[in-house]
């Protein structure tokens, strides 16, 4: 009988959303100014509240919104 081989936990898991903060952080200092960039900062301190209130999933949405502002 053989086992299926689990992949690993890192594979798994949610993206960390500190980890995340720095990435879209840095994105956003690279940005030209502009109503873009202004929106992506409003995501952005939106997720840092919520990852202040240790809501994590609130806090990975908004740095998705906010990548997404950028685009």
């Amino acid at each position: 009988m053989t086992t299926a081989t689990p992949m690993p936990h890192a594979a798994t898991k949610m993206p960390n959303a500190a980890d995340k903060m720095t990435t879209v952080k840095a994105a956003w200092d690279k940005a030209a100014a502009g109503p873009k960039k202004d929106a992506a900062l409003k995501h952005y301190q939106a997720a840092e509240k919520a990852k202040s209130a240790n809501h994590d999933a609130e806090c990975i949405r908004e740095l998705d919104a906010a990548v997404h502002a950028l685009a």
